[in-house]
């Protein structure tokens, strides 16, 4: 369970929360409370998570192995009709572009199964000007200009965590110094403990801007941590 004043985690038979020093009443942690908008959520323990995770790593599979074979095929083709390259040597490409489209894919499901739940807290805000080059041949060189988000999360084991976005200030504006989140393992995303005052929620499965108002995402039919 949970400490109500601070978010930290405490042994069901503490008395006293060992980071902010308050006291734990063990029937009202012991008792069903009404859904708060402060304090991390239980509902990260609801099936339909699990169920999203596993969906995403089979997806993920299945996409990239289409991928796979579509460029073995297309390369071994290339090869057979094509002036600019002979087979095996195109097909070995193909091969190894496929392998990639795979190899892409297990780091991603790897990542996911490794990945753990930790608490932490904003420690900074950056936003940053930059420019992209686009190179479209033929002496086609583009710039583009744009504005990098990014909110500092610093764990509690002292590790230094970035989200990131271009040209949106959405979560940058949402998360706040000084608010204590929790990163959830498997989904890669991140809970606010304090949503009060919070118009929107992101939702933990799939990252839609949900309403706040809201029990479950209108998109992924995840329920909303809150």
């Amino acid at each position: 369970m949970y400490c109500r004043d601070c978010g930290t985690q405490v042994s069901e038979s503490a008395r006293f929360c060992p980071g902010c020093g308050s006291g734990i009443n063990q029937t009202s942690q012991s008792t069903p409370q009404p859904v708060s908008l402060r304090g991390f959520s239980p509902r990260i323990s609801d099936p339909a998570f699990a169920k999203y995770v596993k969906n995403s790593n089979r997806w993920a599979a299945i996409f990239s192995l289409i991928l796979a074979v579509a460029a073995v095929i297309g390369f071994y083709i290339a090869g057979e009709v094509g002036s600019e390259m002979d087979n095996p040597g195109s097909l070995y490409i193909g091969f190894g572009i496929g392998g990639m489209f795979l190899t892409i894919a297990l780091f991603q499901i790897l990542g996911r199964k490794r990945s753990s739940t930790w608490d932490g807290t904003v420690e900074d805000k950056r936003v940053k000007k930059k420019t992209k080059r686009h190179d479209y041949g033929d002496d086609n060189v583009q710039y583009e200009d744009y504005l990098e988000y990014s909110v500092i999360i610093r764990s509690d084991q002292g590790k230094r965590h970035t989200i990131k976005s271009n040209d949106s200030d959405t979560l940058y504006n949402y998360y706040q110094i000084g608010d204590r989140v929790r990163h959830h393992a498997g989904l890669n995303s991140y809970e606010k403990y304090d949503k009060t005052g919070d118009k929107f929620i992101p939702c933990n499965a799939c990252g839609t801007l949900c309403d706040i108002s809201e029990d479950t995402c209108f998109r992924c039919k995840c329920p909303l941590l809150k």
